[in-house]
């Protein structure tokens, strides 16, 4: 992320306050044992159109139930009420530019003993200002990582588990500081995965390849998204089937999916050149689309960029 702000408001305790008033005490459960699940959402600001878009919220708040169900976390809302608390607080940040929206479910008990019962859950959302979530996202050198991906049978993979992004950031570091600017993480049987916090596309011979769910990937709403996009508007066919470490090598196009990463172009993996080592055709072409899309500006998927009805005056 190249921005660096704090937010302004948060939902907290069922309602907007202020940031600094979102606090929680250092013996709160979620923050000692890792027992909290998120969601991530962008906001696009179209600047020709003066309007803000939230890219497919509809999806991402059914994930993040779905995340909460796995954590034994109920709130007895509904996908279209946190979508409409979403729009409420980013009426009261102002925000005229894009942003990133994290919700967070939690478990609140302050108190020692690893449990996921008998606990009280609750709910917070915060906004930010975001521009690139990898600075060099049109020629990414990665590499494999030594750390594995979480098996669905340790942490739930399917799920947006806080404590399972501890293996996420292992080999997010060791990759930094090793010069590259993502990690591929391998299944236990040594099938590619997916990023540290992303999904992964291969293209090879005109077919584009992408893990399938059963390989302990997150279920991204960005992957989903590229899916249809690749089969319905560029007639790309798009299988989804276990990727080895090897045929990453030697594809012909190579890029990561997110909602925070959006589409990042891989041109180098390991010191392996891919394809000819500079972002290929189809993935520039996917870039532009699915920028176009989240930014409203494609009629036929208006349904996914969702427009939010800003208060007067906006922040500049």
């Amino acid at each position: 992320m190249s921005v660096k702000a704090l937010p302004i408001h948060a939902y907290f305790e069922g309602k907007i306050v202020p940031y600094t008033e979102a606090r929680v005490g250092v013996a709160t459960h979620a923050f000692n044992y890792g027992t909290a699940v998120f969601g991530g959402l962008r906001g696009y600001w179209n600047e020709a159109k003066q309007k803000l878009f939230l890219f497919r919220p509809q999806e991402h708040y059914q994930r993040f139930l779905n995340s909460a169900k796995l954590m034994a976390m109920e709130f007895g809302l509904t996908t279209e009420e946190l979508t409409r608390i979403t729009f409420d607080l980013l009426q009261a940040d102002g925000y005229r530019r894009d942003v990133y929206v994290r919700p967070l479910a939690y478990k609140a008990d302050e108190g020692i003993g690893v449990r996921l019962h008998d606990l009280v859950d609750e709910l917070t959302i915060f906004a930010l200002p975001f521009d690139k979530y990898v600075a060099n996202d049109t020629n990414a050198h990665v590499t494999v990582s030594s750390w594995r991906r979480v098996d669905d049978n340790s942490i739930p993979g399917r799920g947006k588990i806080s404590g399972a992004y501890a293996s996420s950031a292992l080999a997010k570091t060791d990759a930094n500081r090793a010069g590259f600017d993502e990690a591929l993480l391998l299944t236990q049987d040594g099938h590619v995965a997916e990023g540290s916090a992303m999904n992964i596309f291969m293209l090879r011979d005109g077919v584009l390849y992408t893990p399938p769910v059963t390989d302990n990937i997150l279920e991204g709403i960005t992957r989903r998204s590229i899916i249809e996009i690749a089969r319905q508007d560029f007639g790309l066919p798009v299988v989804e089937r276990s990727i080895d470490r090897s045929e990453v090598f030697l594809c012909d196009e190579f890029f990561m999916t997110g909602t925070a990463a959006q589409v990042l172009a891989v041109t180098r993996v390991d010191f392996r050149p891919i394809g000819s080592g500079e972002m290929g055709p189809v993935t520039s072409k996917l870039r532009h689309f699915y920028n176009e899309v989240v930014h409203g500006n494609v009629e036929k998927y208006a349904h996914w960029a969702v427009e939010v009805p800003l208060a007067e005056p906006v922040r500049p």
